[in-house]
């Protein structure tokens, strides 16, 4: 691919991970598959990192009132759990299994979801348990730091409490900036950083942080039904494309 073709699939991914950290919580997983057009997904991954971090410095300034405290205290000491299991196993776990399972968890849970949606059953909320939280943040923690891939299972925990949109994305927004975090130094002592990957990343960092305000504006605008109906169908065709990346 030319060097043109290059730095628009670039600037698009960039974008993508801004609105996914301004609060479009699963569009920041198509940043690494349209990167990945253009180069490998290990380059693709590396490349984006930083830009996960500086996204999440403007996604926790515009939401650092709006997040349940207690679902990222537990998921955070899973996710903790998950990207060291990540780091030691990166060099033996096949991405394509991964990808394979997290795609098959989204889809599952997203079309439960959506069966209870058209039957009009909406259980009552859940409460926010430390068992299954520290579960399914070390499988966030996993399969974020393998393939920036951790909304699905993120969503599995944390979209039956029925949180409110402003407090579900401001959870997403802290859990997610903390395991971007945590993911930099073992990514750097794995080799997947390098000072070339991170000049590619600089000049990123401008659209992704304008992304940022602009999936802020698109949160505060969008009902409530109509946010958390897009949230679960995103969900579902992420997932598809996961397990036909897998297969393939």
């Amino acid at each position: 691919m030319d060097e043109t073709g290059f730095w628009g699939l670039a600037v698009l991914a960039a974008a993508l991970v801004g609105m996914g950290k301004g609060g479009l919580p699963v569009v920041g997983m198509l940043g690494v598959p349209v990167l990945a057009f253009a180069v490998p997904p290990v380059v693709a991954t590396a490349i984006l990192a930083p830009v996960y971090v500086v996204s999440d410095m403007f996604g926790l300034w515009a939401y650092r009132r709006d997040f349940d405290r207690r679902v990222v205290a537990i998921m955070g000491a899973g996710a903790t759990v998950g990207v060291g299991l990540g780091w030691a196993t990166a060099r033996i776990v096949p991405e394509a299994a991964v990808t394979l399972m997290i795609g098959l968890i989204g889809a599952v849970f997203a079309l439960r979801l959506i069966w209870q949606s058209w039957r009009g059953r909406q259980p009552p909320p859940r409460p926010a348990l430390v068992g299954p939280g520290v579960f399914w943040g070390v499988v966030t923690g996993f399969t974020s730091f393998v393939s920036h891939a951790g909304a699905p299972p993120f969503q599995v925990y944390a979209l039956p409490l029925r949180m409110s949109k402003a407090r579900f994305t401001g959870t997403t927004t802290v859990l997610f900036a903390y395991v971007n975090a945590i993911k930099l130094l073992p990514y750097w002592a794995l080799g997947a950083l390098n000072w070339g990957n991170m000049a590619v990343s600089l000049w990123l960092l401008l659209p992704a942080a304008a992304a940022v305000f602009l999936g802020v504006w698109l949160v505060r605008v969008l009902p409530e039904r109509a946010f958390f109906g897009a949230v679960v169908w995103a969900l579902l065709a992420i997932s598809l494309r996961l397990i036909w990346v897998a297969l393939v």
